[in-house]
Formats: structure tokens, sequence, C-alpha cells
């Protein structure tokens, strides 16, 4: 007997019919004779209906109420898996984020989770083998009683810090895909789903631009050492496919030199000319930035012939790009360059695998096949198990083929 926790996306439970077929998921976990909590999210589209709702009530709206009004769309889905459950002769109960509880900070919209305590739902499973059903996306600030919200992508999130909470054997996300690929199928129709992906591998692929699961879910499973199951709700329930398995890097036997190629379309480019060549203005440029909350990524700093000036050049999100420049443009005294320059019809793309630590000459590999295509590389970014490079964006599908192939992802 094991002890899961399986969570399902929006589109995995989009009406009733599709809430059946998870309960058939659940039901094939049960009679195997496992412990399960199951964390939902709301229906596909229903959040961003609530959202709406509140950007039409007022512009400026509480960051409390919101948080009330957009957390009732997982509270209808848990209620209604419980019923079905219920229905097919399960044992099962609806839990809210706050019944638990879940507790977070207080950022409402944005709140981070501090702490989980699973012991109620470990004693239901003891006393009456009753199958959880918990909302995602959602907890309580305890000083103030309110609820909260964790962010687009919070039931993820939800899911591994209950599977921590409650010493779960593993969490299975279930979603429209059926594992991680070494990049996105639509793209590169030989993509290929991978067995196994290391924490760290899956942690650069989701903040560079892979979907497939949310940042903080990757952090928290990596801390807690939580093993993470990518599959696909779409799977015939009576025969399902085992999907990826994200886990410790001593857990995985054979390691590629490349894992993935991800790509961010969600860059812009801003380039200061001219820039006096001094202490102080790097921290003139990006400490107002940083209080902004504007995440700054690749920074290249080229100095000028004469030594007294030099261009830098760094990305921020394309959502913030207008913000970052009239924040830099009412420093231009303080920071004295001659120039903005910026583009926004730019993507980073990225080739990740923890073999690169012990191999050299993989970035050079790609630099120089990218050239021969006729690439143009912007912007380059280094770590110890990836690197990026930014590229024109029309070039996207063209760079992501070309390091797919050379890293011999093609190939089964």
């Amino acid at each position: 007997m094991a002890r899961l926790v399986m969570k399902f996306g929006g589109t995995s439970v989009a009406n009733i019919e599709r809430i059946r077929n998870v309960a058939r998921h659940v039901k094939r976990e049960v009679d195997a004779g496992h412990q399960v909590a199951v964390v939902v999210s709301a229906m596909a589209g229903k959040t961003n209906e609530l959202v709406g709702w509140c950007r039409e009530a007022a512009a400026l709206h509480d960051a409390r109420e919101y948080d009330a009004v957009v957390a009732s769309g997982e509270q209808v889905t848990a209620g209604l898996l419980a019923i079905v459950l219920q229905d097919m002769g399960i044992w099962a109960r609806s839990w809210q984020g706050w019944q638990i509880p879940i507790l977070t900070d207080g950022a409402h919209g944005a709140a981070r989770i501090i702490g989980v305590d699973g012991s109620r739902i470990i004693q239901h499973f003891e006393e009456r083998n009753e199958v959880a059903v918990v909302t995602g996306f959602q907890g309580i600030h305890q000083p103030t009683n309110r609820i909260t919200t964790l962010g687009r992508g919070g039931s993820d999130t939800s899911a591994v810090a209950l599977a921590a909470a409650i010493h779960a054997d593993r969490c299975d996300i279930y979603t429209d895909v059926d594992g991680v690929y070494t990049t996105d199928p639509r793209i590169v129709p030989q993509a290929r789903r991978l067995d196994r992906v290391s924490f760290e591998e899956m942690l650069e692929m989701a903040s560079l631009g892979a979907k497939v699961l949310q940042v903080r879910s990757v952090e928290l499973a990596m801390t807690h050492n939580v093993k993470t199951f990518v599959r696909s709700s779409f799977d015939d329930p009576a025969d399902p496919k085992p999907g990826t398995l994200i886990c410790d890097e001593e857990d995985i036997v054979e390691q590629q030199i490349v894992t993935g190629i991800a790509f961010s379309k969600d860059e812009a480019q801003i380039t200061l000319r001219r820039v006096a060549d001094k202490p102080g203005v790097a921290a003139a440029i990006f400490v107002p930035l940083a209080e902004a909350n504007i995440n700054v990524d690749m920074i290249i700093q080229v100095v000028s012939d004469d030594t007294t000036t030099t261009d830098i050049t760094f990305t921020v999100p394309a959502a913030d790009y207008e913000r970052a420049r009239t924040i830099l443009e009412k420093a231009r005294e303080e920071i004295g360059f001659a120039t903005l320059q910026g583009a926004t019809d730019v993507v980073k793309v990225s080739a990740i695998g923890v073999g690169m630590r012990s191999h050299a000459g993989v970035a050079a590999r790609a630099f120089k096949a990218l050239a021969e295509k006729g690439i143009n590389i912007r912007a380059i970014t280094t770590s110890e198990i990836k690197f990026s490079v930014l590229i024109d964006a029309a070039y996207t599908e063209l760079a992501v083929r070309t390091l797919h192939s050379l890293y011999g992802l093609d190939k089964a």
C-alpha cells in the first residue's frame, strides 16, 4: 500500500464527463489499496471568468476580496469530484485550503505556502480509508484569517506541498500531455517523452519556458525530495501510460549531455547606449528595476574604445517592458545614458542537461550550428547545467530544431 497525491488541472476537470474520467483514475488507485489525496484546479476557463468579473466590478479592487472570488472555482470542482466518487461507492470528502489548513503568507493573488498540516487528512486515511479531495491554488493567511491564492499554476504547488506534508510516496501531476518532452512536439514532431528528469533539469525547463509544471512546485519537490510524475488524465484509466518521473539526479542511471530544449517568447531586450563606465552605474540601473519587482535575466556589458563609456544590454519579461522603459527614462540623469533602445521581437532558446557539468564545448557546438543556419545571437547566459541564447523571434523554430537535432534528441 502506498500513499499518493493525484493532481488534476483545469482541462482534466473541464466538465462533468471529464470529472467522471478523473474519478475513474482515482478509483484505480483506491482499488489497488492506496491511500489517496486528490488536488483539483478550477474547471478550464472558470478562473479567467472569475477574474473578469472582479475587473468588471471595479478596475481597482480589494485583493483580499479578489482571492475570495477566484478561489471559488476550485471549491466547485472539489465538491463535484467528491459527489462523483461517492456515487461510485468510494468514501470521499472535499477539503478547502483553509480546512486542512494550508498556511500562506499575506501576498494576496501571489501567496507562498509557509506550512501545511496534513495530520487531519492522515487521520481520515487511517480511520475511514477516505479519499481527500482538496482545492488547489489556495490557502489561508492565519493572522488575518483570509483566503489567499497562489497565482497561476498554484495547484501544482498545492499538490507537491500536500504530498510533502502527508509523507506521500509520490505525487502524480495529471495534465493534458503524457509527460515531459525533449522539446515542444508542436515545433519538433520528433520530440520524445522522457522517462526521467532530474529536479534541477525540470526546474530549469520550467523557468525557461516549458509549461508542464509551475516553477515553485518543482522547487518544493526538490527541497522535500517528493518523487513527482507528470501523466495524462486522457489516458485510459484502466491502462495509463507511465509518464515522466521527476526525481533526484542520483535516481537516474544514465544521463544525456543535453536533456531538453526550451524556449520562451516572453522576453524583451533593452540596451542603454554610452553609459558612463564608473562605479555605481549598474546599481543605478538595476536597483530601481528590482524595487519594481521586474526580473532581469541576461546582462551584457561592452566597454567602448575610449574606455569611458559602456553599452549595457539586458532582458526583462515582455509584460514588464514598457514599465522598465519608464523607470529607466525617469532615472536617465542619474544613470547618464545617451539613448535607450528596445526590442520585443526576441526569443530565448535554452539547452538544459546535467551532463553539461562533465562535458566541455557543449555551448560552443550550439553557437557554431546556429551560425551555420544564419541565426544571429543577441545575448548569451550560462549556468552549470544550461545555456541560453537570445535570438530574433523569426528564427525560433529553426533554432529549436537545429539544437534538438545537434544533441541527438531526435533519436530514440
